[in-house]
């Protein structure tokens, strides 16, 4: 059940927006992608041709552990989406899923979602939406046996994915989970902070859906809470940490969670209003890092691997 923290003041979502226009909050520096096929007994990347995005793009596999030995099995598949000017790479570069998914029989597929790491179909560019839900789907059912079960998680802009995805496409997804998710894109700060993640790859602020104000219908189509009735009989978990109000280190990761933090509440009441049942953990202080997301993934994990139908 959620704890009850004081509402993050007007003064510090102020601050926070501030913050991330300096565009130092929205996760770790991004890394190169490898072109290596192989990178390990289980783990390869992949090159998608995809026509969603005009070129090719990655998208980082981990395969079962009986995957060669037992030819005419299927598999479901866990998505993990990562955050803001990131990539593909993240959770294993960041978490031991390699190790934890040892003998547990699934597929993991990490695919890439761009340097702003927003999996959506960009009013002036590329449609990441299409190829996590079309494209790479496609290519594992052909090449890599995926039975057609899947779930999603993911961090930050990532969490974002898992649950717009979900929403805006039910039925595709038997369960979905964000961590420190931007779960309400029209709450108050949070299209300054959509646009301080595209400005900072140095693209145009409008870019993404248009103008937030102009273009509110647009923005509202592609917003996980204004699509929450899509998320019914879906299981979902949703956590996000309260920062400044009352986490202690360092203040900028903690002043972005604050700003998500009115995001994920307006997010989980707009479900509770619909009758749409969550998991949620809403804890005080934490920031906006793999330190907390991590554990968060853990926790989620039974919900995870119950919808996916493998051993917890």
């Amino acid at each position: 059940m959620p704890q009850h923290i004081p509402a993050v003041s007007r003064r510090t979502l102020a601050k926070a927006a501030a913050a991330t226009g300096l565009a130092a909050l929205f996760g770790a520096r991004a890394t190169t992608a490898r072109a290596a096929d192989g990178l390990g007994p289980r783990t390869f990347d992949v090159s998608v041709a995809s026509a969603a995005l005009g070129a090719s793009a990655p998208v980082r596999l981990i395969l079962p552990s009986s995957f060669t030995a037992q030819p005419t099995r299927t598999y479901p598949v866990l998505y993990l989406l990562h955050g803001a000017h990131d990539d593909y790479t993240s959770w294993t570069r960041e978490t031991d899923i390699v190790a934890f998914t040892e003998g547990r029989e699934l597929i993991v597929a990490m695919p890439d979602a761009g340097p702003t790491g927003i999996p959506t179909h960009w009013r002036s560019g590329p449609d990441y939406e299409t190829f996590q839900l079309t494209e790479v789907p496609a290519l594992l059912a052909r090449d890599y046996r995926a039975n057609g079960v899947r779930v999603v998680a993911g961090v930050s802009t990532g969490g974002y994915g898992a649950m717009a995805h979900a929403a805006r496409h039910p039925g595709v997804f038997t369960a979905a989970a964000s961590y420190s998710g931007i779960l309400d894109t029209t709450a108050p700060a949070v299209p300054s902070l959509m646009n301080a993640i595209v400005t900072r790859e140095n693209l145009a602020a409008d870019s993404l859906w248009g103008n937030p104000v102009l273009n509110l219908l647009t923005w509202l189509d592609f917003n996980p809470r204004s699509r929450a009735a899509g998320l019914r009989g879906t299981a979902l978990y949703v956590s996000s940490g309260s920062g400044l109000a009352g986490g202690i280190g360092d203040w900028l990761p903690e002043a972005l969670e604050s700003a998500l933090w009115p995001s994920a509440h307006s997010f989980t009441d707009t479900l509770a209003r619909l009758g749409i049942t969550a998991t949620t953990h809403f804890y005080s202080g934490g920031g906006h890092s793999w330190e907390y997301w991590k554990q968060e993934f853990v926790t989620s994990w039974p919900m995870l691997a119950g919808a996916l139908g493998v051993p917890e």
